[in-house]
């Protein structure tokens, strides 16, 4: 089994405008009219959290994450009448159905996406929408392919021989395809590229895209790793973000 991954809450609040750029996108697709309730489905720091419960004046918003660390830095960035919980959404339940779902850089983390969507349809009301996006098929692949050149160097090498990767990069069809036999009865997915330079290209790196790497190693290669995968990337970095995009009604 993949291993699980930790996430640093604060950092990934201080350095995350990029995904909340992109989150941002997924909440202007959904058509909200003040009063609904909204599960924000891995909500990470709270950043697009907080545009959700001000686009919601008159309504409510849950927002869960999986991560303790994440929680207690959407819970310091919310206050302490936010609704935040920590939870797998593979064994989400809810005590009342909501009128939508909206997800941002969450799926592409959690392997098992037939369950995954089987949950999020069963707390839904009839009717009710599921807007997210995820990394998708082809995500970051020219540059884990620059990270693979260090990855395969002395000395580390040897940490990655049994490591598997952590992250479900599905393609559209299969997704559409997968929402329909969760009992969706609309579903459309779409693939778009969302190249992107990171203001603090380092810590976005260790903390985000190649946190997984990062995290596999001993404490004592961690900055040697980084060091060498930022000199094999050179200046600007570039993330070649591919997105999944996801629209389905209950």
């Amino acid at each position: 089994m993949p291993e699980v991954r930790q996430w640093d809450g604060q950092s990934y609040d201080r350095i995350s405008g990029p995904m909340q750029a992109l989150g941002q996108v997924v909440l202007d697709r959904l058509v909200l009219t003040g009063d609904e309730t909204v599960l924000d489905a891995g909500c990470g720091s709270g950043r697009i959290t907080e545009t959700l419960i001000e686009r919601l004046p008159r309504g409510r918003v849950i927002a869960v994450d999986m991560s303790e660390s994440m929680v207690a830095a959407a819970r310091a960035r919310l206050g302490p009448g936010a609704d935040i919980r920590r939870g797998d959404l593979l064994g989400l339940e809810l005590d009342e159905s909501v009128d939508a779902i909206l997800s941002t850089a969450t799926f592409h983390w959690i392997a098992d996406h037939e369950k995954l969507f089987r949950r999020l349809h069963a707390a839904l009301r009839p009717g009710g929408r599921l807007s997210a996006q995820c990394g998708g098929e082809g995500n970051i692949t020219k540059l884990r392919g620059r990270a693979a050149a260090v990855i395969e160097r002395d000395p580390y090498a040897e940490h990655f021989s049994d490591w598997r990767a952590p992250w479900n990069y599905a393609n559209a069809a299969d997704t559409e395809a997968r929402l329909r036999a969760a009992g969706f009865a609309t579903a459309e997915c779409w693939l778009t590229d969302a190249p992107t330079e990171p203001e603090h290209p380092r810590e976005f790196l260790s903390t985000i895209v190649l946190g997984p790497h990062v995290q596999h190693l001993p404490e004592r290669l961690r900055e040697p790793f980084m060091d060498e995968v930022m000199a094999e990337l050179g200046e600007p970095v570039t993330v070649d973000y591919v997105r999944l995009n996801i629209d389905a009604v209950a």
